[in-house]
């Protein structure tokens, strides 16, 4: 389950902190008076649908970590020996717990340059919640199940999502233009993608966008 803050809804966009100047805060606050509806339907190379695809949109000016004092969490479960979510997608600067809900203990761990970390077997939730605070993808294993493997993208903007069983993700996006970053496990390197986006005041904002996977 994707935590505390849930990402697959829409979400209208809103400046992310009151500890902004007073003259960006209100032109963040103009834009978000102002979003539209986007989507972006995501397909393979033979036109399948895509689930689980990470999409992400910044903005100029738009703050890409949580603001101090957030209390923002996310949270990547351990049951009947898998990692769910299998891709959780946060904001730079989130907490992620890694409660075990097996009758098993697990030893959590990531190498990835995005987040390094290492959780010794363990039963329960742990004390304290892992910091993702460098966008990128961390891959996740299990020292003791093999089996088991996850990923947190980090992105560096409150807008993302990812897609659903038909490979469709819909948010709420001022007009204008933006960089889309993208990600999906398929994918070899640990990297996401970008591309310009251009969200139209007037127009139909639907983005067709095609993968090629390199499993």
């Amino acid at each position: 389950m994707n935590a505390i803050a849930p990402h697959q809804r829409r979400p209208s966009w809103r400046p992310a902190g009151l500890g902004l100047g007073l003259g960006l805060w209100l032109g963040l606050l103009s834009l978000g008076a102002h979003a539209l509806p986007w989507s972006v339907q995501v397909r393979d190379a033979k036109g399948q649908p895509l689930a689980d695809a990470v999409i992400a949109v910044e903005l100029k000016g738009q703050p890409s970590r949580l603001p101090a004092g957030s209390k923002t969490q996310a949270q990547i479960e351990q049951r009947r020996r898998q990692f769910q979510p299998f891709v959780l997608v946060v904001q730079t600067g989130t907490p992620v717990n890694f409660p075990n809900f097996d009758t098993v203990r697990h030893h959590v761990y990531s190498f990835s340059a995005a987040k390094k970390f290492d959780m010794k077997l363990y039963s329960g939730t742990p004390a304290e919640p892992v910091l993702f605070d460098k966008a990128g993808v961390a891959t996740l294993g299990c020292n003791i199940h093999d089996s088991m493997s996850a990923h947190v993208v980090v992105v560096d903007t409150p807008l993302f999502g990812k897609t659903d069983a038909s490979g469709l993700l819909k948010l709420d996006l001022p007009a204008g233009e933006h960089m889309l970053r993208y990600w999906h496990p398929g994918f070899k390197q640990p990297l996401l993608r970008e591309q310009a986006l251009s969200v139209s005041g007037t127009g139909n904002n639907q983005l067709e966008l095609s993968l090629s996977l390199e499993r």
